[in-house]
């Protein structure tokens, strides 16, 4: 295969089973403030103390910085989140929003760096066979574009509902694309042996729900689909490099560069379609949001902004108002 070596039916049996199990924890996590409190601080906390310095030591392929820092820059991610839904005078604070670009930010730039770390390398590397060359580059590039196209974070909001979900309804389908395409080359890249499961499983189980179940909160899915695979991973870290359900890369360079090379091109499509918003709508990319004249911005909106009591009524949303414009 292309990307791939065999790909056995256990294996891909198994793979849906992981897109699920991240679907459902997922779902567990939204469903109450209480449940996110058990799953992203007390299992954490025990993991760290009595299961990952045995299964994520010296030697594992998990036992590397950039996982030790991944795991818990995710649960980061997610308490910091929930902190957002769940505190309502964070959810007012323009200091409290730019969090979630932040952390977002921070988790790319991490990749980044790591991409361009294995330009160099070719071999085994801390339990995993690299290939590096100049697809790392192009990737690490396209990284840097993906992060520099974050926008509108002023505008996030907490949904309507229990479930209190945070939103960010600039966070358009395109730059969740690019994002993914960006994300999947560099797990390629970078650990190729994983990438069946923590790139592709991984990655359609937060774009789903994004698109399916809650729109407007991928950043949300992401985080918390994220650390429950790392904390997985942390635990069982043989699940994907040696266990029966193991799938190999081919580790071809020509698959290498393609990967890579789609993942620049889409993320170049987005620099050029947010400059073009940007010189168009005369808006600031790093105060406006960029993309409230778009129909998918409203449907967002308009299904996860307050309700506005009918004595009130006059005063219309503001983005609302913008986006007719």
């Amino acid at each position: 295969m292309f990307l791939f070596d065999a790909i056995p039916w256990l294996s891909t049996l198994m793979w849906v089973a992981v897109v699920a199990g991240l679907m459902i924890a997922n779902e567990v996590a939204r469903s109450s403030k209480w449940a996110s409190l058990a799953l992203f601080i007390a299992l954490p906390v025990a993991l760290t103390i009595f299961v990952w310095p045995t299964t994520a030591g010296a030697g594992s392929s998990t036992g590397t910085w950039f996982h030790w820092v991944k795991v818990y820059s995710a649960l980061a991610g997610c308490l910091g989140f929930m902190a957002i839904r769940f505190i309502p005078r964070l959810a007012k604070n323009r200091y409290a929003l730019m969090f979630p670009a932040f952390i977002l930010a921070l988790n790319i730039f991490e990749a980044v760096i790591r991409d361009f770390q294995v330009y160099g390398l070719n071999g085994m590397v801390d339990g995993v066979f690299m290939v590096g060359g100049p697809w790392n580059i192009m990737n690490g590039i396209a990284g840097l574009l993906n992060l520099l196209t974050i926008c509108g974070w002023a505008g996030i909001i907490i949904s309507r509902g229990p479930k209190k979900d945070m939103i960010w309804p600039d966070m358009l389908w395109f730059w969740i694309i690019a994002y993914d395409l960006w994300n999947f080359a560099y797990v390629y890249n970078a650990v190729g042996d994983h990438s069946f499961y923590a790139g592709a499983a991984l990655l359609v189980s937060c774009t789903i729900p994004a698109f399916f179940i809650k729109r407007g909160a991928w950043l949300q899915h992401r985080a918390q689909t994220l650390a429950f695979w790392m904390m997985f991973t942390m635990a069982f870290p043989t699940f994907v490099s040696s266990s029966q359900f193991a799938v190999k890369s081919s580790h071809d360079p020509v698959a290498l560069f393609w990967v890579s090379a789609v993942a620049l091109a889409a993320n170049i499509a987005v620099v050029v379609f947010q400059t073009y918003t940007i010189v168009k709508r005369r808006r600031n990319p790093l105060i406006d949001e960029l993309f409230t004249h778009l129909p998918a911005y409203r449907t967002v909106l308009e299904a996860n902004k307050p309700l506005v009591p009918a004595a009130a009524a006059p005063a219309a949303h503001p983005r609302a108002t913008a986006s007719a414009k």
